[in-house]
């Protein structure tokens, strides 16, 4: 769980990254509104040109990737409260790279979760992650659990 608790934790901090570039490209772009979105290809040419947005695309899909490798590994109800590290990160970015407020009782709430995700994290046992491989009819081999020869 300690290694799958570290991969979750590099896609968190990969997915928040990948955030912060968006949200810098977009104020590149600016306010999409009625006006623009009535010029799609032109709107969709002027983001795809902006080299934040394409990085942080690119760091989303590189997320995603050492996220498939945790939900290879943990139950969904045990990976998925990990995504919720993405709200400390995000304030924390928010706060001391964009200079914006974020408001004390925010921090309560992040708190509150950063405290949940380590409860579900000790609730975890190894042996609960996946069923025993399933028999294959065929070959008497045993197979992953809702594999299909």
């Amino acid at each position: 769980m300690l290694k799958t608790a570290g991969v979750a934790v590099v896609s968190v901090c990969l997915a928040t990254i990948g955030q912060f570039l968006l949200k810098a490209g977009m104020d590149r772009v600016g306010p999409v509104g009625g006006d623009r979105l009535r010029r799609p290809v032109e709107l969709f040419t002027t983001v795809a040109r902006t080299p934040q947005v394409v990085v942080g695309l690119g760091i989303f899909v590189v997320s995603a990737v050492f996220w498939l490798i945790v939900l290879s590994r943990l139950p969904l109800s045990t990976a998925y409260p990990f995504a919720g590290l993405t709200y400390l990160l995000t304030a924390l970015i928010a706060r001391f790279g964009l200079k914006e407020t974020v408001p004390g009782m925010r921090w309560v709430g992040i708190l509150l979760i950063v405290g949940g995700i380590v409860l579900v994290g000790r609730s975890s046992s190894p042996e609960a992650h996946h069923a025993p491989p399933a028999p294959d009819a065929t070959s008497g081999q045993r197979l992953p659990a809702g594999a299909h020869k």
